[in-house]
């Protein structure tokens, strides 16, 4: 099918020609910025042709004793700018996500490893330009097929470079590692595993369209900084043309069942826009070498961790350079639990929670007087909250309906939750339904009320949301009551806009409402309300 695209072309400027340099023990790019602990060989803009002769733009780095003792490559593939010349740094992010500028080189691509930690590990650390990003020819594709054909070409050519070891992998976050689902389908020979840390695998359900509703704004904005030398896939104007399955949105879904090579997934609570990939990923592989490691802070400030640092070069060792650490005693499920008033705690498990034999769960019931109790309901009534007040994803929006239940004792959530409930619109013939993290130290500030309400900075809970029609492929007629599914103390909150903070606070109040007048909630007879969470 045809694929819409739009202009992104900036105004011409000259392209720096191929050039190396050894960057000596100490340099610092700018003041401020991590000095390198070992020398670098940087190569700079070096061209790599693809299957259809499209030049991609790539930095290398890699030790400078490398030429007589190859090393493995670790590729970081993505949009932003290979060494920190895009739009989006971590500079952009609120109070930094707690990165200070003294902890990154300068070097690094947004989102993926600096030279400075890998180069000094042994490791060459080769971060791209993507088809039709930054200095690279072509027009810029979201993930897909074609995405990982390019990858696949590229990684066979990084393999034959004399400095190579001929083992190469790929790693980093977001968009970084979104694109690894789709290389790592392709199975290039010569991937040798896998990093992905927080990467959603399925755009239109996890993202664009997650339950049928538009909620394209976030990819909107991160496509409207990507620049490039042609045009860019328009993926929100593909979502206005077609919303639905078809082969453009099944191919940028991932095949998991294709991934062949280890796998070093990590995911967390601090974005709703990664998790259900990551955690999808990790179900699917089929082989049983992966691992996944869900923290406890922010994508942003975990990727440069220390305690990442380390624990992913004890990965690469094992498979890229036959280091004997015992990797693969690792538990294949580490599983950070949020201690909200008392520290967080680690749990390692031999698979997910909720993917055991017999999972434990708890089934709270809905009642009218807006509490979560084992109990059943029996009372007969509804509910009103107003569907259409205003948005600002601020936090305490109004029209919002909240229910909570205190625990007599400690429990530990774990795991996907799901809701049960009966609604109905007032005025129209469908209806929207929404449910619904870093040391203050790393922020550089005193009290949480000094963190802005940023998704990425609080964690709210997890959030689900559907539009009616789409449980069916049918409208709602008004006043018709459906049943609706979705997956200290807790708290449920229900109402007909994203009540999760905005993404960054640019972007509060650029949420679209499209409901109209109240919606309720029904109680009694056979309408059974419910949200079931599993617990440890």
């Amino acid at each position: 099918m045809e694929v819409l695209k739009r202009d992104i072309r900036r105004p011409p400027f000259p392209l720096d020609d191929p050039s190396t340099v050894d960057l000596p023990a100490g340099h610092v790019k700018h003041p401020g910025q991590r000095p390198l602990p070992a020398p670098i060989r940087f190569e700079h803009n070096h061209v790599f042709a693809m299957r259809d002769g499209v030049k991609l733009q790539a930095d290398v780095f890699r030790p400078v004793t490398s030429d007589a003792e190859p090393v493995p490559a670790i590729i970081s593939w993505g949009p932003y700018g290979k060494t920190s010349t895009g739009a989006l740094t971590i500079a952009w992010a609120p109070l930094r996500s707690g990165v200070p500028k003294s902890k990154l080189s300068g070097y690094d691509s947004f989102e993926g490893l600096d030279p400075a930690e890998w180069v000094s590990r042994g490791y060459a650390i080769v971060n791209v330009d993507s088809r039709g990003s930054g200095d690279s020819e072509g027009d810029l594709r979201f993930w897909g097929t074609p995405e990982g054909q390019d990858g696949h070409d590229f990684i066979e050519q990084i393999a034959a470079q004399p400095w190579c070891s001929g083992r190469v992998a790929l790693a980093g976050n977001s968009w970084l590692a979104m694109a690894q689902w789709f290389i790592a389908r392709e199975q290039p020979p010569h991937l040798t595993c896998i990093a992905p840390m927080e990467g959603l695998s399925d755009v239109l359900r996890e993202n664009v369209a997650r339950g049928g509703i538009d909620n394209s704004g976030f990819l909107r904005m991160i496509a409207s900084v990507l620049m490039g030398r042609g045009e860019q896939e328009d993926v929100a104007r593909m979502l206005e043309t077609d919303p639905f399955r078809n082969e453009y949105w099944d191919d940028k879904r991932g095949d998991f069942n294709k991934i062949q090579v280890p796998a070093y997934i990590v995911a967390s609570y601090s974005t709703g826009l990664h998790n259900p990939g990551s955690f999808r990923a990790f179900e699917e592989i089929s082989h049983s070498k992966k691992w996944l490691s869900v923290h406890s802070t922010q994508e942003w400030h975990d990727i440069v961790s220390d305690a990442r640092t380390e624990d992913l070069a004890k990965f690469f060792d094992f498979y890229m350079k036959d280091v004997k650490n015992n990797w693969e005693e690792t538990s294949p499920v580490r599983l950070s639990l949020l201690g909200f008033n008392v520290p967080n705690e680690v749990y390692s498990l031999p698979s997910l929670p909720w993917t055991q034999s017999n999972p434990r769960s708890l089934k709270l019931h809905l009642h009218p007087n807006q509490s979560l109790t084992p109990t059943p309901n029996t009372t007969t009534t509804t509910l009103p909250y107003q569907a259409d007040v205003p948005a600002q994803q601020a936090d305490n929006d109004p029209g919002e309906l909240r229910f909570t239940h205190t625990f007599p004792q400690r429990t530990l959530l774990a795991g996907p939750s799901k809701l049960v409930v009966h609604l109905s619109a007032e005025l129209q013939n469908d209806l929207d339904v929404y449910y619904i993290n870093m040391p203050l130290s790393d922020l550089g500030v005193a009290s949480a009320a000094d963190v802005p309400m940023a998704v990425s900075l609080k964690y709210f809970g997890p959030t689900g949301q559907l539009r009616a029609s789409m449980r069916h492929v049918k409208k709602v007629p008004p006043g018709e009551v459906v049943r609706l599914e979705g997956g200290e103390r807790l708290v449920l909150k229900i109402a007909g806009h994203d009540m999760a903070p905005a993404d960054f606070e640019e972007t509060q109040g650029t949420f679209r409402v499209v409901n109209e007048g109240r919606h309720y909630v029904h109680f009694g007879g056979e309408r059974e309300n419910y949200l079931e969470v599993y617990t440890l």
